[in-house]
């Protein structure tokens, strides 16, 4: 399998460049920092949209000479905060840069990239699908990653032919920085990393496993159970 990882240096992005390698598939890792354990690394550039996405594709098309089985969006972060914040206007700048920006790159590069049948995945957040009164920058940036993957899935969204979009919406995962700044946290109600690298592997390897094109899938885990249901 040739698959790429968008955020392949993050707590996910490393999780999953490391099963993938495990398993021997080829791996891009794309983010701001290199992951030594990728095949190949394109290390975004550009203080734009515009910008990022131009100097990106540029590297996939010289570095990936052959299509991709599957493109992992992962790439996010978090940020909170109301309309009266100090940081409001700062933080809601940082999150659609984190969430929209890499999405957006994420379906461009897929659009060229992917093969027929393949799949990309985008990664939303379950309490996003209501108001998020406390966290507003993260709540719209995740939104608007759901709505992308509605549009990515109408005919005519500029995706392969029979690929398919996916997106899920993980309520908490257990990254180490999660465990750091809520220690005191339900850990039973996490969601392990190794969970979503072998969900991504299942989808690759087996189609059939595949939810509905479009689909928005939350991954809530309770009692260390985790389950997927679509929306």
């Amino acid at each position: 399998m040739r698959v790429a990882v968008y955020g392949g240096k993050g707590a996910l992005g490393s999780t999953l460049v490391n099963h993938f390698k495990s398993k021997n598939w080829w791996v891009c890792s794309i983010d701001l920092r290199e992951n030594p354990e990728a095949d190949v690394n394109v290390v975004v550039k550009g203080a734009t949209l515009e910008e990022q996405a131009a100097h990106v594709n540029n590297e996939v098309a010289t570095l990936v000479t052959e299509k991709l089985d599957a493109l992992y969006c992962v790439a996010g972060g978090w940020a909170g905060g109301d309309a009266s914040h100090e940081n409001f206007i700062k933080n809601t700048d940082l999150m659609m840069k984190q969430s929209i920006w890499t999405s957006v790159i994420s379906a461009n590069v897929a659009a060229k990239h992917l093969k027929e049948g393949g799949l990309l995945t985008l990664t939303g957040a379950e309490p996003c699908l209501e108001g998020t009164h406390f966290m507003i920058g993260y709540g719209l940036s995740k939104a608007a990653v759901h709505q992308l993957t509605a549009s990515l899935a109408q005919k005519g969204g500029g995706l392969p032919e029979g690929a398919v979009v996916q997106c899920i919406l993980p309520k908490t995962l257990d990254t180490p920085m999660n465990r750091k700044f809520m220690a005191n946290a339900d850990f039973t109600t996490w969601t392990p990393m190794s969970y979503v690298a072998d969900m991504f592997t299942k989808w690759v390897e087996d189609p059939s496993s595949r939810h509905p094109n479009g689909a928005l899938i939350k991954i809530l885990t309770e009692n260390s159970e985790t389950k997927e249901t679509v929306v």
